[in-house]
Formats: structure tokens, sequence, C-alpha cells
């Protein structure tokens, strides 16, 4: 057999149902006929009674093709060709035609729970658009290609999951993270969708991650996590900057000569304006009435 698609097109439906309804008609009425007029042509009857249950048979090998539709053709488990051509056809009656979709389809995996490259439970669901771009593949190299399609859709997600962490939490160096990566995660799981499916002549349209989370067991840690993580981070920034006012507060103190400070004395200042300027809680000043040594 042929590995390989090739396409061929039906005889024209509308001309072969008339022939064979012609034909049909004909072995009916001219036997009635004849049997009025000529009692002793029974066989004449006989070879338009076979004429007629042959055009019956014949009306068998007529399929209707939609757009976006095709009828994969076997004759006796031999394949014969696909057909793709719109419209009303007449094909040989004894052959096997098996309709397939062609159309764009939308899959939408429900999230499933896997490890991350961490060892971390995550739920991770992807979408996919997909159609049949090889019909003889489809039909002949799986046994399933719907099934196949959602197996190996399962089996890429798994697999890319398994690949990279979550986010870069416990791996800082994580140069890419699923949470993070966005079209450069998408296009890897496209592209591992398409080496996969390629044996079934399935063209992958698109390919997105849809769904990503923590499993529910370690969500409300890895939120508490990334919280105190915002913080230090905040905490980072503020004290960064506090310094640089500090530094600059002193500094034009001195240069303008509004106040001659000691080493002492610009100590407790700087204490006191990183209290003011890092505490997490409105600060209340104490006004000191009397002199600065005081």
């Amino acid at each position: 057999m042929d590995k390989k698609e090739k396409f061929i097109s039906g005889h024209n439906g509308f001309g072969m149902f008339t022939l064979l309804l012609f034909v049909a008609i004909a072995g009916i009425l001219i036997p009635a006929l004849m049997e009025a007029n000529i009692p002793e042509s029974s066989g004449l009857q006989w070879l338009m009674l076979i004429l007629t249950a042959v055009s019956l048979i014949m009306m068998v090998g007529f399929s209707i093709i939609k757009p976006n539709e095709a009828l994969v053709i076997t004759f006796f488990g031999k394949y014969q060709g696909t057909c793709t051509n719109n419209g009303f056809y007449w094909f040989n009656p004894f052959t096997v035609r098996a309709r397939i979709s062609v159309r764009a389809r939308n899959e939408n995996s429900d999230p499933i729970k896997v490890n991350d490259k961490m060892g971390n439970p995550i739920l991770i669901g992807a979408v996919l658009v997909w159609k049949v771009e090889d019909t003889f593949k489809a039909s002949f190299d799986v046994d399933n290609y719907v099934n196949f399609v959602n197996v190996q859709s399962e089996a890429a997600i798994r697999n890319l999951a398994g690949s990279y962490p979550y986010d870069n939490l416990e791996d800082e160096h994580a140069e890419i993270t699923l949470r993070g990566g966005g079209e450069e995660v998408n296009d890897m799981l496209e592209d591992a969708l398409t080496e996969r499916l390629a044996i079934a002549g399935i063209k992958v349209i698109e390919a997105r991650i849809s769904y990503l989370a923590y499993a529910p067991e370690i969500a409300g840690a890895m939120l508490r996590r990334q919280q105190a993580t915002a913080i230090v981070a905040a905490r980072y920034k503020i004290v960064e900057g506090a310094v640089s006012m500090v530094e600059l507060a002193l500094k034009q103190l001195s240069e303008k000569n509004v106040l001659d400070l000691d080493d002492d004395k610009k100590a407790a200042m700087a204490s006191n304006l990183m209290v003011v300027l890092t505490s997490d809680r409105e600060t209340t000043p104490v006004v000191n009435a009397g002199t600065l040594y005081n």
C-alpha cells in the first residue's frame, strides 16, 4: 500500500444519479410492456430485472462532501485516495469511505497536577488549536487520532512542567520559568506538540498555557513565601533610599554650615532619620524645646 496521501475525485453525482434512475425505471417498465405484447420473452425480462438490481446496488456509491471535510477511500483494504472536493459525487459502491473533518479544532485541557523542576506540585492546563493535515496518517498510522491528540497533549504538558521551575523563588538562577516564561514557554510547548503529533498527520496551529497555579496543598505556604520575598525586596529598596537621604541630609547640613556636628551627633541624627524613614508605622516625633545638647 502506498504510504502517502493522494487526492482523487469522484464521478459527477447528478449525472450518475440520472443514469441509474433511468436504468431502474426502464428495468421496471420495459418488461411489463413486453409481457403484454410478447409473453414468451422471459429471457429479456430477467435481463432487465438484473439491470434494475445492479442500478439499485450502484446507488450505494453516492456521497456528499461538505466544506472542510474529506473522504478517505479504501477498496478491499487498499488505499485508493482522499477526496476533498465539495459536492455530490459517486464512487465505487464496494469501497469503504471514512469521513474525516479537516476543520480547526479547539482543545482546552483540564488542569492536571504535576511536579515542576524543583518538585513542587502545581496545576497546569493548556489550550490547543489543531487540525488534520494528512488524512492518510490520521486514518492508518494511529488507532484513533482524536485520542492520540489528547494523550500526547497531556504528555507534552507534563514534560514541559517537569523541565522548568514554577518561578525563581527556589532557583534564583533559572533563566526560564513557567510563570515568567511567557511566549517562550508557549513556543516550546507548541514545538513539542508539533513533533509528537506529526506521526498522526496533525498540524498544531497554536498551543498556549491557559492555567497555572500551585497545588492547593502548598498554595498557602507559597503565597506566604511570595509575600515575605516581596516584603524583603521592598525593605531593601526602602533602606537603600533612606541611606541615600541621610547621607544627603548630613552632607548639605555640613556644606551649608547649618549645624556643626561632631561624630556622636551625626550618629544620633543618622539613627533618628533611619528610624523615621524605614519604620512601617507612622512615627511620632519628640520636640526638643531646649538646646541641642540637652
